[in-house]
């Protein structure tokens, strides 16, 4: 009868509205009033129960006398029922992680602080074990990160506890094999996203934005997932040419991939070598095989088949002569031969798949990429390539960054500021003096005249003759040089404001464009059609016409068109890509940032093409190689 009542009077609180606290007599507040929660248990007995207490009659201030509540009581507890009894279990992992130990030594801090804010929580579930073992959640976890291997990470760099061991184990070892887990998941998803090493370590000019997961949010929404493993794995980069590279990885170690690579329709038969002006029936063959059009003379080996066989050749990074030899027929009927296996094939792959890592998930509706080892531009709209050109990028001295950031105009008839650098080095030694030896006050600056450059002073513009150049530092004088058919920005450049100070634009020299090395800037992107780019860009954002593009093109004088929505840029460094037909493209180590990354990211020795993935109970300690420390200072560059 009392636990009804009591029911009854708790279901009865929770229909009371908040009142306001009760006056006394003197018109003062009640003290008791002011210590009683409105709606608890406490609060309704002085009001139902007490009989000195006055009636409460809507729109009346309750008048109530003043009972003393002990300072230490909590109103709420009233009602709060017994607490929980303490999970054993909980304490384990609690206490563990308080005193430190193998199983959290290897915690980053900002790990360790989540860990601890989540197993704090009585009403938060332990997410990997119980107490009669490892529960299904923590199996899926495990599996996952034992599948490691198979996304370009190392399984041996997880630890995870002994399975075989924790049948019937102890709380405390429990315990460590939660803690175990819940460290082997916040490594799994930060690698995923990029965090094994700092690209800036490796080189100044590798400064991808990284987007890292926060350890509190990993384990807390884990806890909410129906599977882990698929929460896992959904770190992993989504984009499809992530998907190729790890569908190649897979079929070089000799594992099942998800998709079975098909053989051409069409098969070249052994023959004779086949070059330009030969005449075989194996040419229409050929033709169909390639996509070239039958023509009047389909057996005819004529430019455009030649020029068809030539580009397959340089996309299977063959010397590509035209011919059809033994060779090149093998890669026509099997374009995956050649990249069956190697060691290295295996490690390029998994320095490319890192490098997936360091872009975002998702890129964005509209965005420009550039890719610095092909020397190519491209615009992508709703993940269709819409536009493509060719760019000049930095020399090996100067290299191009690889960063992100975001396009915020376009300048037409741009000004040229000089950077430090070419003030330095290619324009002081060229000014020398005349008429009277190195302290003569005559001095030879037709470089400037010859390139149009004019310098400013505290804003104040001054005339080279009148600046002592024997002893003037140049890096406090501004040069510029004022828009004109000879600026070396050419006639539009296109602004995404960095650290680095690097940008796309137009250039006068032309001839670059026909090199297929074509690193040969200070850094900036030179384009080769900007113009079309500038088109492309500004009828998306703008709706601008062609007409209306090219009339800027040809008579902007400074004229600055801002974007009404930033588009995404994406400056990568990607030295090997899948082709759709499943056949490999790569392309040279320009800066040796391959070389870097192999240095920092991969175990030295490892056999890449016979991967071992532990098994998921053996106690392995984790190693983790970090990239010899360089000089930390940032350097700015403005160049074209």
């Amino acid at each position: 009868m009392k636990a009804t009542y009591a029911t009854a009077l708790t279901l009865l609180c929770a229909t009371l509205p908040v009142l306001p606290a009760a006056a006394a007599q003197d018109g003062t507040t009640s003290t008791a009033m002011l210590g009683a929660d409105p709606r608890s248990t406490e609060f309704l007995r002085m009001q139902m129960f007490d009989a000195s207490a006055s009636p409460v009659t809507p729109g009346a201030v309750m008048q109530t006398p003043a009972i003393e509540i002990p300072a230490t009581r909590d109103p709420v507890a009233v009602s709060a029922g017994p607490a929980k009894p303490a999970d054993p279990l909980r304490k384990a992992v609690q206490a563990q992680l308080s005193q430190g130990g193998a199983a959290t030594d290897s915690l980053r801090a900002d790990e360790k602080t989540a860990l601890v804010d989540y197993y704090a929580d009585p009403d938060l579930p332990l997410l990997w074990v119980d107490g009669r073992g490892l529960t299904a959640r923590g199996k899926s976890a495990m599996e996952e990160i034992a599948r490691a291997d198979d996304y370009g990470l190392d399984a041996a760099d997880y630890k995870l506890p002994d399975l075989s061991k924790l049948d019937e184990a102890t709380p405390e070892a429990l315990a460590k094999a939660e803690i175990q887990i819940s460290h082997a998941v916040l490594e799994y998803a930060r690698d995923a996203r990029g965090g094994r090493i700092d690209p800036r370590r490796i080189s100044r000019n590798l400064d991808p934005t990284l987007a890292l997961p926060k350890p509190a949010e990993v384990i807390q929404s884990i806890a909410y997932r129906p599977d882990a493993g698929t929460y896992l794995r959904s770190f992993q980069p989504q984009h499809p040419q992530f998907e190729a590279l790890r569908q190649k990885l897979l079929a070089l170690r000799g594992g099942n991939t998800d998709t079975d690579a098909k053989e051409p329709e069409i098969q070249i038969p052994s023959g004779p070598l086949l070059r330009l002006g030969d005449t075989d029936p194996q040419v229409t063959l050929l033709r169909t095989r390639l996509g070239v059009p039958q023509g009047s003379d389909p057996e005819l080996y004529d430019e455009t088949v030649s020029e068809a066989v030539k580009r397959f050749q340089k996309t299977h990074n063959t010397a590509a002569d035209g011919v059809v030899g033994p060779g090149t027929r093998r890669l026509l009927n099997n374009p995956h031969l050649r990249n069956a296996g190697s060691a290295t094939d295996i490690k390029k792959i998994l320095l490319n798949m890192e490098r997936w890592r360091w872009l975002p998930q998702d890129q964005g509706r509209f965005y420009v990429t550039v890719n610095v080892p092909e020397f190519m531009l491209r615009v992508v709209k709703e993940d269709e390539t819409v536009y493509t050109t060719r760019v000049v990028v930095g020399k090996t001295k100067t290299p191009t960054p690889i960063f992100s950031d975001d396009m915020k105009s376009v300048v037409f008839g741009p000004y040229w500021n000089v950077p430090n650098s070419i003030k330095t080095g290619e324009i002081r030694p060229y000014i020398r003096p005349y008429g009277g030896g190195w302290y003569g006050r005559r001095w030879d600056t037709r470089v400037l005249q010859q390139h149009e450059l004019r310098i400013k002073y505290n804003g104040q513009e001054i005339d080279p003759q009148a600046i002592d150049w024997g002893r003037v530092d140049v890096r406090k004088l501004h040069f510029y040089q004022p828009p004109s058919p000879k600026n070396v920005l050419g006639r539009v450049k296109f602004v995404f404001p960095n650290k680095h100070d690097v940008y796309m634009h137009d250039t006068q020299d032309k001839h670059f464009f026909n090199k297929s090395v074509r690193a040969e800037s200070h850094g900036c992107m030179r384009v080769q059609n900007p113009d079309e780019f500038a088109a492309v860009l500004l009828k998306y954002d703008r709706n601008w016409g062609a007409d209306k593009t090219q009339h800027a093109f040809n008579t902007g004088y400074d004229k600055r068109v801002a974007l009404n929505n930033d588009i995404p840029v994406y400056i990568t460094y990607f030295t090997l890509w899948v082709n759709d037909d499943g056949s490999v493209t790569t392309y040279g180590d320009l800066y040796g940032h391959d070389r870097r990354m192999s240095a920092a990211l991969l175990k030295n020795g490892r056999d890449y093409a016979a991967v071992k993935r532990p098994a998921a109970t053996a106690e392995n300690e984790r190693q983790t190689e970090m990239a010899p420390r360089r000089d930390g200072t940032r350097f700015a560059r403005t160049g074209y």
